[in-house]
């Protein structure tokens, strides 16, 4: 077997499940062996049932109390029974898997791990992993790989698909020099690769983590510095005519609000970029909320009036299909035609979008990765504008650029990144900071509470719907099972609908839904045909509602401050007052000290700068944040010291290439 090989190579894969792997972008014994685990779970000492945390992973040792029941539901076969250790007892539920009958004798003793959570006045642990007690105390010594997955692909799959390429790890391609290893005092490529999947230790997964984010940093770094050398030379052909940037004050002056001083100089920086005779490539960072949408309407506004096309790329088509709608009433009275264009699109309407494109009649186009297929041509395209440019790769960015004939570049981005990390990350890119919110906009209050604070937080949120308003209840990913995220959103809306009865109105939304579910269900919650929103971290990006005043986010301390940070600028953006409950599942003193950090401020890049001092370069474990710049396995914040070093090695090579240039 050879690392090029087809996965149907590996022993127990077939057609079928090869298909099932294709979904996750395994199609070779390459890509297999390149699939790293999202996390790993540790197996704690058991605790008992009265004092288990809600909501989070634990075991319990317990003795089965009552008879095994399987019964059949409309959607699964279930089957239950109680478990008591003394303390307290809990009710065990497992999804379609009636050969468990047999297994489970009253009177046995086993630990149970998985969440415990509250169905009125019972509490449940659903579809836990089992083992008796001798078994588990061999678990309590191993760290087991949790993959990322998909439908068809269970987890056991791919741990054991990997082991049976396991002596192939060995020879993968190093593609750093020993003396580059040695100054860093990095493993080898294959050494981590074996680490990574197969940790003897914590010690063993730190170093390999320490060398593939190394080398994700390392590849990105790179590419970065070659664009700015290449950004340095490029002249423009698209400046901007006078008359549009004298007009630029009459489109300024007919919004409903003025801008602040902040926007007003990015702006100006915008213009001046694009008026200079080089291509523009800029970053325009600001906080939740600060306005950076209207600096990208008005640079593809003058964009327009100087004669050429605009493009808006971003992450998510519910996004993109914002997006179109705000900038199609903005560019309406000036008769600037916009379109949309998402992969969800029907042939005939993308075909529409193209014609209109390659023929100039469409000004500005708002999309997501759809806006750089080989289809997709331009007349005269001026501008691209990516929004939230940490979800793109740099090729990405390079691949919609390339559209045009050197088009100027604008990227936005409200991720709170210290500036320390900023300068490294966005070292191709001349940034404008915006540091202050629009005017009229009040502070979001917010607390940091335990569980049993719920049933308070469910009373003020019927308040809030009561006079009129709106809120986001936000549950965590949770992958340690197939299915199970999906249940914890639905189940938890299923619950909240129980508890305020037909006068409020609950819609779940996750991440396994088909676009246009989602895109229906966002829209209602827009337009005010819902009430409460529960949802998983899909709404993290560019979802305005004015009209939502309470987020509520379960499970605080399993996320990042600066994620947090941005689910909670989803609320405060109209004039009323917001507020912000983070449930806090973990009442150790770390998980309370970090959560303070947002109880105490609501300034995105104090929280990024606390994120990043109190998780500390060396901490290795826990939630990754979501999105950071698109690495696999590195994160900006986890791995600070590791992007210091990265950026090093790159200025040495960069610095020994020009040498040699000189030398020739």
């Amino acid at each position: 077997m050879q690392l090029s090989d087809p996965v149907t190579s590996i022993r127990g894969i077939g057609d079928k499940t090869a298909e099932s792997f294709g979904k996750l972008n395994i199609h070779t014994v390459e890509d297999l062996i390149g699939t790293y685990p999202r996390r790993y779970l540790g197996y704690g000492r058991p605790v008992e049932i009265r004092t288990a945390p809600e909501l989070e992973r634990i075991t319990i040792m317990a003795t089965v109390s009552t008879y095994v029941k399987v019964n059949k539901g409309p959607r699964y076969v279930l089957t239950t029974l109680s478990a008591d250790d003394g303390t307290g007892s809990v009710e065990i539920v497992w999804f379609n898997s009636p050969y468990l009958r047999s297994t489970f004798h009253k009177g046995d003793t086993y630990c149970f791990t998985g969440m415990i959570r509250r169905k009125g006045r019972r509490r449940v642990m659903e579809h836990p992993e089992f083992y008796t007690p001798y078994k588990y105390q061999e678990m309590q010594s191993v760290l087991q790989p949790v993959y990322p997955l998909t439908a068809g692909v269970t987890n056991n799959q791919l741990r054991k698909a990997i082991r049976e390429v396991r002596p192939l790890i060995g020879e993968l391609p190093d593609p750093l020099a020993p003396g580059l290893r040695a100054k860093y005092g990095l493993l080898t490529k294959g050494q981590a690769v074996m680490g990574i999947h197969f940790p003897k230790d914590e010690e063993t997964l730190q170093n390999a983590v320490r060398r593939l984010a190394f080398d994700e940093f390392y590849s990105f770094l790179s590419d970065v510095a070659k664009m700015r050398e290449e950004n340095l030379r490029l002249t423009s052909g698209h400046v901007l005519t006078e008359e549009a940037v004298v007009s630029l004050r009459g489109f300024l002056a007919g919004l409903p609000y003025s801008l602040t001083k902040g926007q007003e100089q990015a702006l100006q920086d915008v213009v001046k970029d694009m008026s200079g005779g080089m291509v523009m490539n800029r970053l325009i960072q600001g906080d939740v909320g600060c306005g950076k949408t209207i600096i990208a309407a008005a640079a593809l506004y003058v964009t327009v009036r100087s004669g050429y096309q605009g493009a808006l790329m971003v992450p998510t088509e519910v996004l993109a299909m914002q997006h179109f709608r705000d900038l199609e009433k903005l560019f309406k009275p000036y008769g600037i035609r916009v379109a949309l264009l998402t992969g969800s699109m029907s042939v005939k309407e993308k075909r529409s979008v193209y014609q209109g494109l390659k023929s100039g009649e469409i000004r500005v186009v708002a999309g997501t990765h759809a806006l750089i297929q080989e289809k997709v041509e331009y007349r005269s395209l001026g501008l691209v504008v990516t929004d939230e440019q940490h979800r793109f790769g740099v090729r990405q960015r390079e691949r919609l650029a390339e559209k045009g004939d050197l088009p100027h570049v604008l990227v936005m981005s409200a991720t709170p990144i210290p500036r320390t990390l900023a300068i490294i990350l966005y070292a191709d890119l001349d940034i404008s900071l915006i540091t202050e919110l629009p005017g009229g906009r009040k502070k979001i209050l917010n607390c940091v509470v335990g569980t049993d604070y719920r049933p308070t937080a469910y009373q003020f949120i019927g308040k809030e719907v009561k006079n009129g308003h709106q809120a986001y209840v936000i549950c965590p990913k949770i992958e340690d099972a197939e299915g199970v995220e999906l249940e914890a959103v639905t189940s938890y809306a299923g619950n909240l609908r129980e508890i305020y009865g037909p006068s409020v109105r609950v819609a779940a939304l996750h991440g396994k839904m088909k676009e246009s579910e989602k895109q229906g269900i966002l829209q209602d919650f827009t337009e005010h045909r819902t009430d409460v929103l529960v949802s998983t971290t899909v709404i993290e990006v560019g979802i305005n509602n004015p009209n939502a005043t309470v987020m509520m986010i379960e499970n605080a301390e399993r996320f990042g401050l600066a994620q947090l940070h941005q689910l909670r600028g989803r609320v405060g953006r109209g004039n009323a007052q917001s507020y912000c409950i983070f449930v806090n599942c973990n009442r150790t003193e770390e998980s309370k000290e970090r959560l303070s950090v947002l109880e105490e401020s609501n300034d995105g890049f104090h929280i990024a700068a606390e994120d990043l001092r109190l998780r500390g370069p060396g901490d290795f474990f826990g939630v990754r944040q979501s999105g950071d710049l698109m690495f696999r396995l590195a994160d900006i914040y986890r791995h600070a010291d590791i992007l210091k070093m990265a950026q090093e090695a790159v200025l040495e090579k960069s610095e020994g290439s020009a040498a040699d240039r000189e030398n020739v």
